[in-house]
């Protein structure tokens, strides 16, 4: 009964002073836990993820270009971009080991190029390696004698060859959840909290004027959304890329939810931007949800981050002056107030630029710095 008693105590709200400092307090550590349990997930995952690379970089790539198993042109087709993968998984696992999160990522991030060069060619990969598995006894061999190393722990190399687009997609999620997890005052948090990927898919677009509505690709960024199309397939080097059509920013952006205006399930939502209106509207109630919940949190932890800014300003205020002095300042403020004024009522008002640039399909994190709506070059990685 005692048990019971301090059992159900132990669900009571805690009482707090005045000032409610206990929960705030009690709310931090809690962030500040959870953000440490997460990174170190992320080093130790990091640590095998390399450990793995490593594997295939010293009883593949190196012995087989030893050996003269395979042409040079075939081991490239196979193994590909492997070795300058991990030579950059190495160089942030250092940054990881060391708490240094932020700059890790921030610098990883500039690598990015060696994983689409990779992504893209992982389905000639396969194609070319089973090709040899049927022709080249040599390599067949081969191949099953090194699986067989104890350092393998019974890991086939088409296994391993996957691991790359697999840690691509745990980077997001790790991002996602150290963002969520870490506080305004931690010295990485402006690194950790940069322009991010979060999801991407098919929504139709509703046009102002009652015409039909028409499927479009978006790719969702913690900062902004982007609506884009196809890159011709007339370039040589088009792949499957994208090229933007319009760029929304999320900041000061509002998403509601409306149904009923589908014949099946699903519904619209709306996009209020300071400058544009966007209706998108989906037949699948659940991606309907998935992308409502997505545009959402990315809205709300886009302007908390802008409110965290400016309650940061707030604090950095000039030490206090006597009456005599802020008055004379209050006076020469207002003079230079009104020359300004007068001198930008007469610049010409410049219409907006549309940008457009071409990304990839498979977006990750980015190392572009976060930058105003109209005028921002997003550089996707």
């Amino acid at each position: 009964m005692k048990h019971f008693d301090k059992l159900r105590m132990s669900f009571l709200p805690r009482p707090l002073d005045p000032l409610g400092c206990s929960s705030v307090q009690e709310q931090r550590d809690l962030w500040q836990r959870k953000f440490c349990r997460i990174a170190k997930e992320m080093v130790q995952t990091e640590q095998r993820y390399c450990q793995k690379l490593e594997l295939v970089s010293t009883f593949f790539v190196d012995i087989l270009k030893a050996k003269g198993t395979l042409r040079s042109d075939i081991r490239e087709d196979i193994f590909c971009s492997i070795k300058a993968i991990l030579s950059v998984n190495q160089t942030l696992l250092i940054h990881l080991e060391n708490g240094y999160l932020g700059k890790g990522l921030d610098q990883f991030s500039t690598h990015m190029h060696h994983y689409y060069t990779y992504v893209d060619n992982i389905y000639k990969a396969q194609k070319v390696l089973q090709m040899q598995l049927k022709k080249n006894k040599a390599f067949r061999r081969f191949k099953k004698l090194q699986e067989s190393r104890p350092e393998f722990n019974n890991q086939k190399l088409e296994d391993l060859l996957q691991l790359p687009l697999q840690r691509i997609d745990q980077y997001k999620h790790f991002l996602q959840d150290l963002t969520a997890n870490i506080s305004v005052d931690h010295p990485e948090y402006e690194q950790l909290l940069r322009r991010w990927y979060i999801c991407e898919g098919w929504l139709k677009v509703v046009p102002p004027k009652g015409a039909e509505a028409k499927p479009k690709m978006f790719f969702l960024f913690s900062d902004m959304l982007l609506q884009v199309k196809r890159c011709s397939s007339l370039h040589s080097t088009s792949g499957q890329k994208f090229t933007a059509e319009h760029a929304y920013p999320l900041q000061d952006c509002t998403v509601e939810k409306v149904f009923g205006h589908t014949r099946s399930q699903g519904g619209l939502l709306t996009l209020t931007f300071p400058r544009a209106n966007l209706l998108l509207m989906s037949s699948n109630q659940e991606n309907l949800n998935d992308w409502y919940q997505s545009l959402s949190s990315a809205i709300r932890k886009q302007n908390s981050k802008q409110t965290a800014i400016y309650q940061r300003d707030e604090l950095c205020r000039r030490p206090l002056r006597s009456a005599a002095d802020r008055h004379n300042t209050a006076n020469a403020a207002s003079r230079k107030r009104n020359m300004l004024t007068a001198e930008i009522s007469e610049l010409p008002q410049e219409p907006p630029v549309e940008q457009e640039y071409s990304a990839p399909k498979r977006m990750k994190p980015s190392d572009a710095s976060e930058q105003s709506a109209e005028t921002s070059s997003c550089v996707i990685l």
